[in-house]
């Protein structure tokens, strides 16, 4: 059998589920693999890529994960196992605080003071989908101007190096900013799903799932106990600029199914929105995910 691989995302809940032992308690044979959420980490060397490249959540499913498990927002995950690059897990899903956030000095101090501004977000990622969401109650479409800045990472350096003038943050970034005194304009929480690979045994998926559920409790009843497992994922030069003990529990699991109802309005506001072309092959909710 092969190994359980976990790509790791920014979260608490697997290093949780690692430091307690509740992976090994469930039998499953696994391993976290931490790759940096940069455009580094994706495509290895942007500097190298053409004129014009955009990548993101979707990108890299479509390219295919060497993982058994790995997370991206949700309308990434239906539209990838919609596409039939994975299969969704509709056991669970999982809610993530999430802004747009400008420097401390900015005089952008309202949603609406973002009209015509370029707000950097991921690729066809969960910042991108998820900054329409929250502006279309008060921008007009044609008044939202996203720019495609990197990867979660990418961006928060971007923001702290005073090179952009609004981007939108989630997991420890959004912490980070919140620190050093950087401005939440509009909250855009959203949700995430995970993704399994093709040859992924359903027993083991749920191994894997219940552990998390174990982890989900402890981080409920005390989530102070487990922020230092930020650092394992925060880049090095924001290790001495913040303190993680302030951070709160980020992404929280929610363990009820992703229904076939929010699979299809999911893909009925991605198609409204037209950010992937129409393709030929959809697959439906009994053949893209896989029900706990």
């Amino acid at each position: 059998m092969a190994k359980f691989i976990v790509h790791s995302h920014g979260r608490l809940q697997e290093w949780v589920a690692e430091e307690k032992g509740y992976f090994a308690a469930e039998g499953l044979d696994y391993e976290i693999v931490n790759k940096p959420l940069t455009l580094t980490g994706l495509v290895g060397n942007p500097s190298q890529t053409p004129e014009g490249f955009k990548a993101g959540a979707y990108e890299a499913f479509a390219q295919g994960k060497d993982a058994a498990v790995s997370c991206a927002c949700h309308w990434t995950v239906t539209m990838a196992a919609a596409a039939d690059h994975g299969r969704m897990w509709g056991g669970c899903y999982s809610v993530v605080p999430c802004g747009i956030f400008v420097p401390p000095e900015s005089e952008i101090r309202r949603p609406a003071d973002l009209a015509g501004v370029e707000i950097h977000v991921g690729y066809r990622s969960g910042s991108h989908y998820t900054t329409i969401q929250a502006l279309e109650s008060f921008l007009e479409p044609e008044q939202i101007r996203l720019r495609f800045g990197g990867l979660l990472y990418d961006r928060l350096d971007l923001l702290v190096d005073r090179k952009v003038e609004a981007a939108t943050a989630f997991g420890a970034p959004y912490y980070v900013l919140e620190q050093l005194g950087f401005r939440k304009i509009l909250d855009a929480t959203f949700m995430i799903a995970a993704m399994l690979a093709r040859d992924v045994t359903v027993a083991d998926a749920r191994k894997y799932f219940r552990a998390l559920r174990r982890a989900q409790i402890d981080i409920d009843l005390m989530p102070q106990r487990y922020v230092h497992h930020y650092l394992k994922e925060l880049p090095r030069r924001y290790h001495a600029l913040v303190d993680v003990r302030t951070f709160g529990p980020g992404e929280r699991l929610v363990f009820e199914p992703y229904t076939k109802e929010m699979y299809e309005s999911t893909r009925r506001w991605v198609a409204r929105h037209a950010i992937f072309p129409a393709e030929e092959r959809r697959r439906s909710y009994e053949e893209a995910v896989v029900t706990a």
